[in-house]
């Protein structure tokens, strides 16, 4: 057990030191990069094709699933530059790591944007425990999903900064406790912004929008 602990320290370890490393080497290019982490479906994808058309700013997006080159085509058919890592290849890993991020933006030649949008692997758990290197950490959590998610999956509220509610456009036609769930976020994180929209009303983009001015150079 003691040799199965060292050696995920220093895998963490190493991997903090890259993601440190492009961390900055991003912010001398001028490239700000958000990390977002939710569950399945809670429409990650669908917030950047209507970021899109909110903004002139330049975008480029790395998508992380373990599987399938889905979301980049998605991404590809609005005109936004994608890169795909499926971790099929590293045995279905549910995170990303830094050296992967680095590695794509090596390949990909990412050059001359604004924003660089990583796709994390859709769970609550791995993502939340792997620094890759991010400006900043959005989670989101859509409202088909509870309230008690920020209760029972904490680190993932406390490693990001904003919380993104999706789909509020269903909550006529759902049961939860929007107020308990803001509750619940404030408790894990008291210093969350919380911001709520739909990609399909457009409800709250313009907030959205105004969260990744702030975070530009």
């Amino acid at each position: 057990m003691q040799k199965e602990i060292k050696v995920m320290q220093k895998i963490l370890n190493t991997n903090d030191t890259i993601a440190q490393q492009l961390r900055e080497s991003l912010k001398e290019r001028g490239i700000t990069f958000v990390n977002m982490i939710s569950g399945p479906g809670s429409g990650k994808t669908s917030l950047i094709e209507a970021t899109a058309g909110k903004t002139d700013k330049k975008l480029f997006v790395i998508e992380g699933d373990i599987q399938t080159t889905l979301d980049a085509q998605r991404i590809s058919a609005k005109g936004i530059g994608a890169y795909q890592i499926n971790t099929g290849l590293f045995g279905g890993a549910c995170h990303l790591e830094a050296d992967w991020i680095r590695s794509a933006i090596e390949e990909a030649g990412i050059d001359d944007i604004d924003i660089l949008f990583v796709e994390n692997i859709g769970n609550l758990v791995c993502p939340a425990e792997f620094d890759i290197g991010a400006h900043h950490g959005v989670l989101l959590i859509s409202v088909t999903e509870g309230e008690d998610k920020p209760l029972k999956y904490p680190l993932a509220f406390q490693v990001t900064q904003t919380c993104v509610i999706t789909k509020t456009d269903l909550l006529p036609y759902l049961d939860i406790d929007i107020d308990a769930l803001r509750r619940n976020i404030r408790q894990v994180n008291p210093d969350m912004k919380i911001i709520e929209l739909s990609t399909k009303t457009g409800e709250g983009l313009n907030q959205w929008i105004e969260l990744l001015d702030t975070l530009l150079p």
